[in-house]
């Protein structure tokens, strides 16, 4: 007798083990071959972070490899503890974090900076996950700092793409042509209403940034801004011993304590753009959970607190790495939950989509042809990661604001964050509240004429 319920919903099996959720593939979830296979080729994004610790390191391709190859294991560690998404960098934080590191002198002190900067990033992440203050945490901090913060992260970004000697000196024509197109396939109302009314614009939408990167592979030749790739054949060949021996507490040492002081308000202003991502994710998550009514998905916040900080402990010990250990990566979680949405038959489980996603990444960074069909636009890659990232970091910063005033503050602080740093924004930030709002600001009871929409954000916050 048929019924007309529907189905019952619940959790895939597990593992328990303490606050985490083991799944085993084949044996808890089936592989995905549609996420596998872009996984696959999307490694391209994962690699882009070879340049940013050549530059600011001075570290070897081979060993920058190694640090991506280490990364790459520990982003399987979300889905098989049971933390449903697609982890990712923490890439509106990036420029603040290149910013503090190119502060120091080139060699050890700028591997000690890392070091302690990230390893301070992941004690920080995992006492909050532990303790369950990280709501609690952001919500002390006023709206005017945290729109400041993020706002100038978002500008940073930029800045860090279109500075003189930056990547877009290096990549005019093949930066401008992919972020153009890059910008009509992502945030396009246009593009949008195509997806919805052919088959063909929607396979393309659910690609990502993939084509964009490939357009750049043929472009940058053919404008003679990059030479054409060597594809080889075989395996990479990362380099550990290297890595190990020059680049961690292994073979530096230490930081000095002074080191780990310094680092704090960077790490302040990383956490409070790195918690707009696990909001991000739990408003997803959410929205799957309604539309797939035959799998209760479980998103617990402390839980992904307890992944990605110790993520970035174990980096800050063994690889340390200028693009961090986010909670997601936001494009291609989306990419992965709307095929999801599609029901059983598209995906039969969340945690195959995402964890087929990252076994395909990491198999894509064990072959040469495809890390050497990307390596000449490497560079391209990251300019065109930063400046998406920027976009979406102004757009959220903005809309944190309550106020015209939070916004004035905002913009001082986001001025003075890329110009001077995360130390500097703070002090500026704090001085300019106080100024402003006075004993108001300590009892919460500042200006709220920006009402529309902040309830429903409110809310987000509280459910944390």
């Amino acid at each position: 007798m048929s019924s007309n319920q529907p189905p019952v919903s619940q959790e895939a099996p597990y593992f328990g083990f303490g606050p985490f959720k083991i799944r085993l593939p084949f044996v808890h979830y089936r592989l995905e071959l549609p996420d596998y296979l872009q996984g696959l080729l999307m490694c391209a994004v994962d690699l882009a972070a070879i340049p940013l610790m050549t530059e600011i390191l001075g570290m070897p391709f081979e060993a920058a490899l190694a640090i991506v190859m280490l990364n790459g294991l520990l982003y399987l560690l979300h889905h098989l503890l049971g933390d449903p998404v697609i982890p990712g960098w923490i890439t509106p934080a990036i420029p603040l974090l290149m910013a503090y590191v190119e502060a120091f002198d080139p060699g050890t002190d700028r591997v000690h900076a890392l070091i302690a900067f990230q390893m301070m990033l992941g004690l920080l992440v995992i006492l909050l996950g532990k303790t369950g203050m990280a709501a609690r945490v952001v919500h002390l901090i006023p709206h005017a700092i945290k729109s400041g913060i993020i706002i100038g992260a978002g500008l940073a970004a930029v800045a860090v793409v279109f500075k003189e000697g930056g990547r877009f000196d290096s990549y005019p024509i093949t930066i401008s042509i992919a972020v153009g197109v890059a910008f009509y396939l992502i945030f396009s109302g246009h593009f949008a209403r195509l997806r919805q009314r052919g088959h063909i614009w929607a396979t393309v939408g659910k690609l990502g940034v993939f084509p964009i990167i490939i357009l750049a592979v043929i472009v940058a030749p053919l404008v003679n801004e990059a030479p054409w790739p060597n594809v080889e054949w075989g395996f990479t060949q990362p380099d550990f011993a290297l890595m190990w021996n020059q680049y961690t507490v292994f073979g530096v040492g230490l930081p000095p304590l002074s080191m780990f002081l310094t680092a704090l308000p960077t790490v302040l202003a990383t956490y409070i753009v790195v918690f707009g991502d696990v909001l991000q994710t739990k408003a997803i998550l959410q929205e799957a959970d309604e539309v797939r009514q035959d799998e209760k998905i479980d998103y617990n916040p402390n839980r992904s607190h307890l992944i990605f900080g110790g993520r970035n402990l174990f980096m800050s010990i063994f690889g340390p790495d200028v693009v961090m250990c986010g909670p997601l990566w936001a494009a291609m979680h989306v990419v992965t939950v709307e095929r999801y949405k599609q029901g059983k038959q598209a995906m039969q489980s969340i945690f195959g989509g995402s964890g087929s996603f990252r076994w395909g990444t990491n198999t894509g960074l064990l072959l040469l042809p495809i890390v050497s069909l990307v390596q000449p636009i490497l560079g391209v890659a990251l300019a065109l990661t930063l400046l998406i990232q920027g976009f979406v970091s102004v757009r959220i910063g903005i809309m944190e604001s309550r106020s015209q005033r939070d916004l004035g503050i905002a913009g001082v602080i986001a001025a003075v964050l890329t110009v001077k740093g995360a130390a500097w924004a703070f002090a500026v930030g704090l001085a300019l509240v106080v100024l402003i709002y006075g004993r108001d600001a300590l009892r919460g009871e500042v200006d709220r004429t920006f009402v529309k929409d902040q309830q429903h954000k409110d809310n987000q916050h509280d459910a944390l």
